[in-house]
């Protein structure tokens, strides 16, 4: 068995993909997942969690990550299936599939937070914060965030009456008050306490 040093060396050299999703705790809509290799020696100055960055850099940052990754893919897990197995096996499965995607099969994986469920034979670690503390989760933080709210803004063309195109289905005080209007429509997590003042979700 390798001892940490080893395991450190390895991890440094190997084929390392990050994952991180976006949109888990929101009222309506998917959640969306990313998997991303970058080159070993990627540096970008900016990047970062992307809760941390304005739309316009993520934007920005999307495009560079897309042309300089080795690899990337981005997944989508909708709401009827959040609903059917919870948010937290719906964040893992959508992971999961992005990496199912990726054309280069990692041979380690890293992930923010602290819950993950294990991916074929490939080790993994989660990282609480991991981020803001390494590139290639940042990296899909921001493919997640990105591409989950160009789809919302496409949604919310329809559904104007919750205000989408500014909250992306996280429960504002706008988005509450439609759904008190309104009520929920196909979209909506109907699993999730919708019209609870504290919208506290349980894992």
């Amino acid at each position: 068995m390798a001892n940490k040093t080893q395991l450190k060396q390895f991890i440094k050299k190997c084929v390392e993909a990050g994952c991180d999703e976006a949109g888990r705790g929101c009222l309506a809509g998917p959640v969306v997942a990313a998997a991303v290799i970058l080159p070993l020696n990627f540096e970008n100055d900016i990047l970062n969690d992307s809760k941390q960055l304005s739309e316009k850099k993520r934007n920005q940052l999307r495009t560079i990550i897309e042309n300089e990754a080795i690899a990337y893919a981005v997944a989508f897990i909708d709401n009827n299936i959040i609903d059917e197995i919870n948010i937290l096996k719906a964040s893992i499965k959508a992971m999961h599939k992005a990496l199912d995607m990726l054309n280069i099969i990692p041979e380690h994986i890293i992930v923010d937070g602290n819950k993950f469920f294990k991916y074929k034979e490939i080790p993994h670690q989660c990282i609480v914060k991991g981020d803001s503390k390494y590139l290639s989760i940042a990296a899909a933080s921001v493919l997640a965030k990105t591409y989950r709210d160009e789809y919302m803004l496409k949604l919310s063309s329809n559904y104007p009456q919750y205000h989408w195109d500014k909250n992306k289905g996280y429960p504002t005080k706008l988005h509450k008050e439609a759904l008190a209007k309104y009520n929920a429509c196909k979209y909506h997590r109907h699993s999730f306490r919708l019209f609870d003042t504290q919208l506290k979700i349980d894992f």
